[in-house]
Order: structure tokens, then C-alpha cells, then sequence
């Protein structure tokens, strides 16, 4: 019984995080018919359930055996916040170890934004990071632990309860570098997209990087057509370097090649936030242009935002579409996105920092 094996009192099973495959053997284990499986998938990820009582469809002696031997790895929300325009909300949970709350108060959080084409939840893969990338909140107070499977798709799954309707697009953006949590965030796209639980498309999936590019490669032989976007922030290393030191360990011209394989597959984002007076002249653009030249991909041009404890602004409308216009004029598909949510904290680690700064941990 190798699930079972790895349990004991106090260290149930994660049946939230278990791939169908997974669950039909550990429903085996614990004598159950193997069409509970498809039952209890259902419940978790189709119909959101919280507690093993509300899977009504399975016996009582069932539901005493789910108990016993497992748990559904909850996530708590804490507190929510919406947009002035009611375009965002942000949503801040507090992670559980072992069916308790964290008694070290890790945070994680996501942000709903309402689209002209539907709904979009930014979802976590770590509390904290380690990427420490400078002009991001997110790793202010340092890594915590990665996400299970479960806890990704639990902010999903509590955002649609909150929503009261289907959230048609993920992305994968929110606090943490997912291709640091590399087995458990590509488990959860694999459950996610599951026809018997969410039945999610990947071509509705984003998954944003700093920049892991081993682990570009890997996601290739993947054979996912989720889309990969990353983040470079600047046309050339000594820029790059002062913004993100993974940029140290992993040249631009080893990401854009890592880029430009994986865009032979499905074609890639860049996102590049701007700040003033940092990345955002007409040179930078003009040598951003020649970077990216033969990339089968879309740039998508990040107001920065504005965080306080790294002293970084964003840069103004003007020096934008100056940008933007000199990408569009090398015949680059470019977007500005629209500022989600800046009155409610909801750039990566920004609620989180601010909740914890103004509550006592318990």
C-alpha cells in the first residue's frame, strides 16, 4: 500500500493533489470500488467540495474511510478586496499543514479580473520566493514552501465559489516562480485540464517565468499547449541584472534561445514592465526589437507598479506608446495591459505584505 505507506496519524493523504490515476490506486488501497474514484474526482475538482460530507453520493462507511485516511488540503480566505471599477478583486488565503492553519502564517494570494473576453484568475505556486527579483513584492519576507497541486487549484476553486461562475482563464503569475514548484504546478495543469473534474483547456492556461531556462526545455517535451510567457523586463543584461538576478546565472541570449525553441511549439508572451527612467526609453525599445527578432511572439508592455519598499515607479503614458510604437513599427504584435486593480494592492505580494504587516499572526 504505497500511499497509505506514507501516512499516518498525523500525515493523511492529499487527495486534493492526486492525479485520477492516483486516486483510482489509493481508493483500491482502501477497499473501496474503483468507481468511487471517478466520484470522489468529481467532487473535489467538478464540484469544488470542501469537506469529505459533502460528497453525497458515497456511502457513510465511505465517507468515515475518506476521513480516516485522508485529507482535502484546504486553503482559509482571509480577506478580499475589490477595485474601485469592480474590474479586480484580490483574494488573500492562509495555506494549512496538515488540516491545521499554518502556524507560521503563510500567505499566498490571487487576483480575479473581469476581461472584455470573460474572467482571469492569477493563481500562486509558492509562499514567498526565491527569486528576488527587485522591483517585486513577492519575495519580501523570503520563501516559505512551495504549493501542492491542491493548493494551486484550491484558489481556483474558491475564487469560482466566490464568483459564483466559471473563470475561463488561469494564469499561473501570482506569487512565486512556478518553474521553481516544477512537478506540483505541472501536476495541477494536468488535473485542472482533467475531463472528469474541471475539464479545463490549455490553450486557456498561462505560465509565467523569470527565467529557469533548463526547465523552458523540460516544459517543451511537455507537449502542453499552455502558453509560456516571460518575463524580461529589459533588452540586455546589465539592465536585467540590477532587476533580477536570475539573470545573473542564465544569460538574455539563453533565455531568448530557450524562448524562441519553445516558440516553434505555441507562440510565446514577453512581459516587460516599465519603469521610469530604468528600461523604458526609445533605445531600450529599439534594442528590445533586435532581441527579439525571428521570435514567433507578443510583447505585452507592463505598466510597473509601484512598490514602495523598492522605491520603483511606473513610467508615464507618454514614454509607453513611445515604447510600444517603436515595437509595433518593427512588426510586433504588442499590448499595454490595463492596470488591474491598483487602488487594492493587487500587484504579487503586495496585499500579503500589507495584511501582514498590519495583523498579528495566529
Amino acid at each position: 500500500m504505497p500511499f497509505l505507506k506514507e501516512c499516518d496519524e498525523m500525515t493523511k493523504y492529499d487527495i486534493a493533489s492526486a492525479s485520477y490515476d492516483e486516486l483510482v490506486q489509493f481508493v483500491r488501497e482502501i477497499g473501496e470500488k474503483p468507481f468511487r474514484s471517478r466520484q470522489i474526482f468529481g467532487w473535489i475538482h467538478r464540484n469544488h467540495a470542501t469537506e469529505f460530507s459533502e460528497m453525497t453520493n458515497l456511502s457513510a462507511d465511505s465517507r468515515i474511510k475518506l476521513m480516516q485516511h485522508a485529507e482535502l488540503n484546504k486553503i482559509t480566505m482571509i480577506t478580499s478586496e475589490i477595485s474601485a471599477d469592480l474590474t479586480t478583486k484580490k483574494y488573500l488565503f492562509k495555506l494549512q499543514e496538515n488540516g491545521m492553519i499554518d502556524s507560521e502564517g503563510s500567505f499566498v494570494e490571487a487576483v480575479l479580473m473581469t476581461h472584455r473576453h470573460g474572467l482571469s484568475l492569477c493563481v500562486s505556486s509558492q509562499a514567498g520566493c526565491k527569486m528576488g527579483c527587485d522591483f517585486c513584492a513577492s519575495g519580501i519576507g523570503g520563501f516559505h514552501r512551495n504549493l501542492t497541486a491542491g493548493e494551486i487549484a484550491a484558489q481556483y476553486y474558491a475564487a469560482c465559489r466566490d464568483a459564483d461562475k466559471r473563470i475561463g482563464n488561469i494564469v499561473i503569475m501570482g506569487c512565486g516562480e512556478p518553474l521553481d514548484n516544477y512537478d506540483n504546478v505541472l501536476k495541477f495543469i494536468n488535473i485542472v485540464c482533467d475531463d472528469r473534474g474541471v475539464g479545463f483547456g490549455q490553450r486557456n492556461i498561462a505560465l509565467s517565468t523569470c527565467g529557469i531556462v533548463p526547465r523552458v526545455y523540460d516544459l517543451m517535451k511537455e507537449n502542453l499547449q499552455i502558453t509560456l510567457a516571460i518575463s524580461l523586463h529589459a533588452p540586455n543584461d546589465q539592465i536585467r541584472r540590477k532587476l533580477m538576478p536570475i539573470a545573473r546565472k542564465y544569460s538574455i541570449d539563453e533565455l531568448l534561445t530557450a524562448g524562441k525553441a519553445y516558440s516553434t511549439i505555441r507562440r510565446v508572451s514577453f512581459e516587460y514592465a516599465l519603469f521610469s527612467g530604468v528600461n523604458d526609453s526609445v533605445a531600450n525599445a529599439r534594442e528590445l526589437t533586435k532581441r527579439l527578432a525571428g521570435i514567433n511572439c507578443h510583447v505585452n508592455l507592463i505598466p510597473g507598479n509601484r512598490i514602495p519598499e523598492k522605491g520603483y515607479t511606473k513610467s508615464g503614458r507618454k514614454a509607453i506608446a513611445d515604447f510600444a510604437e517603436v515595437l509595433t513599427a518593427s512588426g510586433f504584435q504588442v499590448t499595454i495591459r490595463r492596470e488591474f486593480g491598483s487602488d487594492i494592492s493587487a500587484a504579487c505580494g503586495q496585499l500579503r505584505n500589507k495584511y501582514k504587516c498590519t495583523h498579528t499572526v495566529k
